[in-house]
């Protein structure tokens, strides 16, 4: 069992930036695969980006490509999300999630899930 915990959110300007944590306890984290995904509020859960064990391999959404970063720190059993330029349409809440396998862009592929941390942009 992995129990994940998400902080760095907060209420940011366009135009900030901000840095998400994702920090495990229970297992190792070098051992999933990890995706960021965020939910704004009424709208489905989507995908943001995802990294290979190793964190040599990741993959991101299009809409965020250039803005949005995943990384990983294996030795502090940590994932981070760099976000810069931030948009008022990024507001939602950002869950990290782990699974066994392959990086995926799908939520239903995923094992574990965070609470989330909420992120709100203001114009």
């Amino acid at each position: 069992q992995v129990q994940l915990v998400e902080s760095g959110g907060g209420l940011v300007q366009a135009g900030a930036s901000l840095r998400l944590s994702c920090t495990a306890s229970g297992r190792t984290l070098s051992n999933y695969v990890m995706g960021w995904f965020r939910q704004a509020s009424g709208k489905e859960r989507d995908f943001v980006a995802a990294i290979s064990w190793g964190g040599d391999s990741t993959s991101g959404a299009d809409s965020m490509k250039g803005r949005f970063a995943i990384s990983r720190d294996n030795a502090k059993n940590t994932v981070y999300l760099q976000m810069d330029s931030l948009k008022p349409e990024d507001t939602a809440i950002y869950y990290c999630a782990a699974r066994v396998g392959l990086r995926s862009t799908s939520s239903r592929d995923y094992d574990y899930w965070g609470q989330g941390t909420q992120v709100t942009v203001s114009s």
